[in-house]
């Protein structure tokens, strides 16, 4: 026999945070016009490791300026791209992933096309691209939720993980799949895709300034009404 508990008290932790977060930064709302193709959002993220999102922008952005398409990045050799890609941290691994996955999306699809994942329901379309060489959850999240995909599927990187762990809302050791899978079923269901975007830039801005990853400053922090770590720093 199953019983039920009701709702996660977990849902309205993280519908406090939202708005807690909201009233110390304002709204962080990615209009629509400003969301890219998934396409642009793959290549950002297979690009982007320990990289600053200004910087990734821009290299993306010079990529497709220069060479006209992403068919054209796949055929340029490895050391050309590593050339382009100096702003990223690890230019010459930011290089190889990029030839690969674009090279593995022509194999598969014949150009470099995401419009076929559409057709899928978001958990199966983020395991085909989790497929490709170099994209794992936060890069598959990221194209669902933030290109014109708009889907609900929630991106998490360093920042976003580590406050939930601090916050006890997932697991203290929880890496990116496990945080994910931890947290997509307790978002509040009246979230939109655009929500769950802003939440995770709120929280973004929330570990830059806040919740660092080391030494985090818990006075005045606006999520530690229902933080772990801010209880025991009190």
């Amino acid at each position: 026999m199953q019983f039920d508990l009701g709702p996660d008290p977990r849902t309205d932790i993280l519908r406090r945070l939202q708005a807690a977060l909201i009233a110390a930064f304002g709204r962080i709302v990615r209009p629509a016009d400003k969301r890219r193709s998934p396409e642009w959002v793959l290549v950002h993220g297979v690009i982007g490791a320990q990289t600053k999102t200004a910087a990734s922008n821009a290299s993306t952005d010079g990529l497709l300026a220069e060479y006209g398409s992403w068919e054209a990045v796949a055929a340029a050799p490895v050391t050309d791209l590593e050339a382009r890609l100096q702003r990223q941290t690890f230019p010459s691994v930011a290089a190889k992933r990029l030839k690969d996955c674009l090279g593995a999306i022509i194999a598969a699809r014949g150009s470099v096309d995401l419009r076929h994942l559409s057709n899928l329901p978001t958990d199966e379309a983020m395991v085909w691209l989790e497929a490709l060489p170099g994209v794992a959850r936060k890069n598959s999240a990221g194209v669902m939720n933030a290109s014109t995909f708009a889907r609900k599927a929630m991106v998490i990187d360093g920042h976003h993980r580590r406050i939930m762990q601090r916050m006890g809302v997932v697991p203290a050791k929880a890496d990116t799949a496990r945080t994910y899978d931890a947290l997509m079923p307790i978002v509040p269901p009246e979230w939109s895709a655009a929500d769950m975007d802003e939440h995770h830039l709120l929280l973004k801005k929330l570990g830059q300034t806040h919740c660092r990853p080391r030494k985090p400053l818990c006075e005045g922090c606006p999520a530690r009404r229902d933080c772990e770590t801010g209880a025991v720093t009190s």
